[in-house]
């Protein structure tokens, strides 16, 4: 009886590593490098909060961008503020960060610099939905 538990934790160890190893080859791919990404954003900040942003250049070190938001501000004022954080934290001769309809942030390389991905690391803000898309 004894070694059949074996086998059976080694068998329930031998699933999670896969298991492991299929989510962690998802994430890898969700942060896929790009030469530019949009922020879109929705819903209107129900608190005030922090969301926090990681800038993975394909070459150099990760760049965190963190952006401060007050209750009551609009899908468009979120957008603003996270314009406005990724221009302010970016260095500006590599990358540049604009507003687009409104409700969305084109974040792009500039030109001769190395593609680039970003990653939602948090977000405090109750009601404020974000989806990043590569371009």
């Amino acid at each position: 009886m004894r070694n059949n538990s074996k086998g059976f934790i080694g068998a329930v160890l031998l699933a999670a590593g896969f298991l492991f190893a299929n989510l962690a080859g998802a994430a890898v791919e969700a942060v896929k490098p790009s030469n530019g990404w949009r922020i879109e954003c929705s819903g209107n900040a129900e608190s005030s909060g922090t969301i926090q942003f990681r800038v993975l250049p394909q070459q150099g070190e990760v760049i965190p961008v963190t952006v401060n938001v007050e209750k009551g501000r609009s899908e468009n004022d979120v957008a603003k503020a996270i314009r406005d954080a990724f221009r302010a934290q970016l260095p500006a001769a590599r990358f540049s960060a604009e507003a687009d309809d409104g409700e969305d942030v084109l974040v792009k390389k500039k030109d001769g610099q190395p593609d680039f991905a970003i990653e939602l690391a948090s977000s405090n803000v109750a009601h404020v939905r974000l989806n990043l898309q590569r371009e």
